[in-house]
């Protein structure tokens, strides 16, 4: 095994240990603010809950639409985008 070799096998390691880390924590609530520290929400905290599912389904809606480039309602979003960029140009002038 070359040098580079082992190099990559080992971010590899390390980078699958960080995605287990990460599930983990998510699974039991562990949170960590900017500076690093971790708190842990109790299961019990409804509205944390209530915030955490409201979260899973913005994500998915942006997962779709990041997604669906090519459907009818990309092509809408996309013009009405347009229109917008377009009355903002007119506007600065």
């Amino acid at each position: 095994m070359s040098f580079w070799t082992a190099i990559v096998l080992i971010v590899g390691i390390i980078a699958v240990a960080e995605i287990i880390k990460s599930r983990h924590r998510a699974e039991n609530g562990i949170t960590r603010d900017m500076v690093g520290n971790e708190t842990a929400v109790p299961k019990s905290d409804r509205e944390a809950q209530r915030e955490i599912e409201q979260l899973r389904e913005r994500i998915a809606v942006l997962e779709k639409i990041a997604t669906d480039g090519n459907s009818l309602d990309a092509r809408e979003t996309r013009r009405i985008s347009e229109e917008i960029e377009a009355l903002r140009d007119k506007q600065d002038s």
